[in-house]
């Protein structure tokens, strides 16, 4: 399969692809074709007569824009042409042809007045133009980048794109605060000798420019085909019962994860079926509040306020039940007879993945430290108490057992063999005083 680029009327040129996913040769296409869209309407022939002459036309990274075939070019999918542009002219690929340009344009909200028009197919001469403005590109941001600094901006230049025909230049830049970069845009033009572009892009833009790869181990939906961003918030997390923890939750983009959404309508829609995690069970034994939700088990679990040392599972019909009893005025059985209860499971820590994770970690390391031996302070406590019970009660044992060891020890040692290639030490006896004196 190839894109079949087209420079001129009769050359053409390959960019080698080998899949669906884009050109091979991003530096001849100018783009590696993601956020691409799939024209499911190129079999499907025209009922009328009259063709759609609007064109869709990538530049850079996932810079798209319109434009009107007025001279009925033989255009498809892959095609460089140039494009009319402020000033002078630009280079793209042609990403979208046909019926599909119209929607496109409805769903980005874009209006056919301000179309610009198409000049051309790319000839030689504006190709070689195009691959020397993109070979500066990469110099250039790293000039960029020390001049900023040596300005002392708070501000991050991600991504630097030129015009087709080298006339202007677009610096994209990050910035948490608004920035004041009239001396900046001097240095650059005096720096660069062209028209300067400067663009503030958020957080997210930046992740979709440069791409990379996710947690997830697939590279980013906002570079490859997620093309409007939701907002995110911690509740979509709370809602699909996740840890509020912004080291995992966290998108390399710094921000919280687009695929948070992705099952959030599942889950409110499994939610819908289980009562308030705030509700309290009025039972004989006594009050009992939710600790925690098992949305694919359906389960909610109980404790009483008094010792929630056991949690109880429950099932969302027993709940409904037992609130209903409440509502009524009377109080509902107690949870061991609705469920039998885990607490060698649930005795410690009401945070359940964390008590596994610990226990597992201390059971698998116990004993392997400088080779010491398993800790059982437990076992030590109880044997102490045992022993300091039985001195209450005989408090002669304990003199005989002084008495008895020590002759016995004085024995064992006389009996001993000496060994005659051990050394001897002896004690230096301390110089005498002159007590005449």
């Amino acid at each position: 399969m190839s894109c079949g680029c087209k420079t001129s009327g009769d050359s053409a040129h390959n960019c080698g692809t080998k899949s669906a996913n884009g050109c091979e040769s991003v530096d001849t296409c100018g783009n590696s074709y993601k956020l691409s869209v799939f024209d499911w309407l190129s079999n499907v022939h025209n009922p009328t007569a009259q063709k759609c002459d609007l064109v869709e036309v990538r530049f850079k990274n996932d810079r798209k824009c319109f434009y009107k075939n007025l001279n009925s070019l033989p255009l498809h999918i892959g095609s460089i042409v140039t494009v009319e542009s402020s000033p002078g002219h630009d280079v793209g690929v042609v990403s979208l042809t046909g019926e599909l340009v119209k929607v496109q344009m409805k769903k980005k909200n874009f209006s056919e007045e301000n179309v610009l028009k198409i000049y051309r197919l790319a000839n030689p001469k504006d190709v070689e133009t195009w691959q020397e403005a993109r070979n500066k590109e990469e110099p250039t941001k790293v000039q960029a980048r020390k001049i900023a600094q040596h300005l002392r901006l708070d501000m991050k230049i991600t991504d630097v794109e030129f015009q087709g025909d080298n006339g202007k230049v677009t610096f994209y830049y990050t910035a948490e605060n608004r920035v004041d970069f009239r001396q900046l845009i001097k240095e650059f033009a005096g720096t660069f000798r062209t028209k300067i572009d400067m663009k503030q892009i958020g957080f997210r833009q930046e992740a979709a420019k440069i791409g990379g790869i996710g947690s997830c181990g697939r590279e980013l939906c906002c570079s490859t085909w997620l093309t409007d961003f939701r907002s995110v918030n911690t509740n979509a997390a709370r809602y699909q019962q996740l840890s509020i923890n912004p080291q995992k939750l966290a998108g390399q983009c710094g921000k919280l994860k687009c695929c948070l959404n992705y099952e959030l309508d599942s889950y409110l829609d499994a939610l819908h079926d289980f009562p308030s995690t705030s509700t309290t069970l009025d039972t004989e034994k006594g009050r009992a509040f939710c600790i925690k939700i098992d949305v694919f088990k359906k389960k909610m679990w109980f404790a009483y306020m008094d010792h929630s040392v056991a949690w109880y599972d429950l099932e969302i019909a027993d709940v409904k039940t037992m609130i209903a009893q409440n509502k009524k005025g009377e109080k509902a059985k107690p949870l061991e007879e609705m469920k039998a209860a885990s607490p060698e499971v649930f005795a410690k820590n009401t945070d359940l993945i964390q008590e596994n994770s610990v226990d597992r970690f201390e059971v698998k390391n116990r004993g392997k430290s400088r080779g010491r031996k398993p800790d059982n302070r437990q076992g030590q406590d109880n044997r102490q108490a045992q022993d300091n019970k039985n001195r209450k009660q005989n408090p002669e044992n304990k003199q005989n057992k002084i008495q008895t060891a020590k002759p016995e020890n004085k024995q064992n040692r006389e009996n001993q063999t000496p060994n005659p290639n051990k050394k001897k030490f002896q004690k230096k006896s301390p110089p005498k005083r002159d007590t005449d004196a």
